[in-house]
């Protein structure tokens, strides 16, 4: 850690904000839910930052530009638009896509990325938990591969941090900040699916799982076995977060771009909806701020490259050991604030309980779901209307059965690494790296980001 005078400790200056001064960062995933805070981060707490590339595709019609101009307009940018508005134009779209060779960047940008990038985060990658592996594999693996080949022609790279999850390693009870040895060989696993069409690899996808879960949480397992396998010598660092959460005190507390998770589940649930799904209610759920995950991303950075390390370290960005929530705690805040801010256009009176049983759960999804979903989609074709409601129900019961391995479980993720690293900082770096909500006020974020809870109910 760079020495700091007594004067420049007594102005609030912040070591990390100052390593960022005048460096180039190249950021993937940027359109994405943790891109989103974290290129708002950067221009608002390490102003001094050069510029910010960010990696954006075209899609549905808009291109690279457009979408970065959308990502600028954002809510979470106000202060930013009001405070320092010429910033924003410090966020540079590259044009590319990481499922496609070389990152489907021209000669021009690849050459500029090259010469001047300093720190490169990843974020890229498809989380559904469902997505047909040979697409997980493209994204998530081979997308991995080429950033490290880009990170490897840039002679002023001084970090590269990859984001992975917690539940890379699901199968483990007690997960610890290393690399596990990966479940197949990555590079074996992507000779099978390349060569294979895609419904070959579905029929066999269950076989290759193994003990995991789902293709998102195998995949990300084997991104990380490629990074200790195919960096060198770059300086790698990997965090994992746990499930994240909407934020806890900045940009806007309580503020998300989607309704995946927990988040889906008290929207469905204040619609009275959701009255069943299965949940150890005694298990830890272990929730993670985007803010805070943010944090660490950026120290993080600052630490690989003032501290070069032999080895890959590896940042469990977890809240269950430090800071447990339990999934009884829903039923104990939740729906009492449910009931007293009720959702707009409900389908009923929130209500419902976790089950452990799969047979109860089925019986009860059975009468609480199923038949009066098929109910209302009889009334709407009578009076002329779209029936919706079962269709909707399938949503929810995909989602729910997707939660179900993460639900029914707990694990113990140990975090040394991320409370060495705290005890590093000073001031203000200390506090934002360290500092997690307590339970009702981080409950109360998930409330606020769903739209289902008044802004002013959090301090």
């Amino acid at each position: 850690m760079p020495s700091l005078s007594s004067d420049t400790q007594k102005k609030g200056v912040s070591p990390i904000a100052e390593f960022y001064r005048g460096k180039n960062v190249f950021i993937t995933g940027a359109t994405g839910f943790i891109g989103k805070v974290l290129v708002e981060k950067l221009l608002r707490s390490c102003s001094g930052v050069k510029n910010i590339y960010v990696l954006v595709r075209a899609k549905k019609g808009k291109e690279p530009c457009q979408r970065v101009e959308e990502l600028l307009n954002a809510k979470i940018f106000e202060q930013i638009r009001t405070d320092n508005p010429t910033c924003l134009s410090r966020v540079i779209p590259i044009a590319g896509d990481i499922t496609l060779p070389d990152l489907g960047i021209n000669n021009a940008d690849r050459a500029t990325l090259i010469e001047n990038v300093s720190i490169v985060f990843h974020s890229a990658a498809t989380v559904r938990f469902e997505e047909p592996l040979k697409k997980a594999v493209d994204m998530n693996i081979l997308g991995t591969r080429r950033i490290i080949q880009l990170c490897h022609k840039m002679p002023l790279l001084e970090a590269l941090i990859h984001v992975s999850t917690a539940y890379c390693n699901c199968n483990q009870k007690e997960i610890d900040e290393i690399v596990y040895p990966a479940p197949v060989d990555p590079q074996k696993l992507i000779d099978t699916v390349t060569w294979m069409n895609e419904s070959l690899v579905d029929d066999i996808t269950p076989q290759l799982l193994g003990d995991k879960p789902n293709t998102y949480t195998f995949t990300k397992a084997l991104a990380e076995t490629l990074l200790v396998e195919e960096c060198g010598s770059l300086p790698v660092a990997i965090v994992r977060p746990s499930i994240v959460t909407g934020a806890w005190n900045e940009p806007l507390i309580g503020w998300a771009d989607n309704f995946n998770g927990p988040a889906g589940m008290i929207v469905a649930t204040g619609k009275g909806m959701l009255r069943s799904m299965m949940c150890e209610s005694s298990k830890i759920s272990d929730l993670i701020p985007v803010d805070i995950v943010i944090n660490l991303m950026i120290t993080v950075a600052w630490h690989t490259s003032i501290h070069r390390h032999n080895e890959l370290k590896v940042y469990n960005c977890t809240s269950g050991s430090l800071n447990p929530v339990k999934w009884k705690a829903w039923v104990m805040y939740v729906l009492p604030a449910l009931k007293k801010y009720p959702s707009g256009q409900i389908f009923r009176s929130p209500g419902g309980t976790f089950k452990t049983n799969h047979q109860w759960n089925s019986i009860c999804q059975f009468f609480q779901h199923h038949i009066p979903a098929h109910a209302m989609d009889i009334l709407a074709k009578l009076s002329g209307q779209k029936p919706k409601m079962v269709w909707l129900y399938s949503k929810i019961h995909r989602a729910v059965n997707s939660l179900e391995y993460f639900t029914m479980r707990e694990w113990i993720f140990h975090c040394n690494n991320v409370l060495n690293l705290s005890h590093q900082q000073i001031g203000q770096d200390k506090e934002e790296i360290l500092d997690q909500p307590d339970c009702q006020f981080h409950i109360d974020t998930i409330l606020i980001e769903t739209g289902l809870y008044p802004l002013s109910h959090c301090p």
